[in-house]
């Protein structure tokens, strides 16, 4: 088993809803929120659009300070990605995040 890889994201985008929060059995309090991604990236030479939107999850101290986050709110968060399932067990990614700042 490899121990650690690179495994390291950074999105800027618009928060989607406001942040649903909750605490854990242990008693750490989580967040979750959607942003929604959008640029222009050079691939091979041709401007390209990209649009992403995935699922954050702020844990802990961070869980705090997206209290006051509200949709339509530029965020730059810095994360690693990591598998969830959907209620119908579906797979999604999800950005874990170690750091927020809000851009706007």
């Amino acid at each position: 088993m490899i121990v650690s890889q690179e495994n390291c994201l950074v999105l800027i985008g618009e928060v989607v809803r406001t942040p649903k929060q909750s605490t854990s059995p242990a008693g750490i309090s989580h967040s979750q929120f959607s942003i929604d991604h959008k640029s222009i990236q050079n691939e091979a030479g041709m401007n390209r659009q990209a649009f992403v939107r995935i699922q954050v999850v702020a844990t802990g101290d961070l869980s705090h300070l997206t209290r006051e986050l509200i949709a339509g709110n530029v965020v730059k968060v810095t994360g690693f990605i990591n598998r969830h399932e959907s209620r119908n067990g579906n797979p999604l990614l999800a950005l874990h995040a170690q750091q927020i700042e809000m851009i706007n």
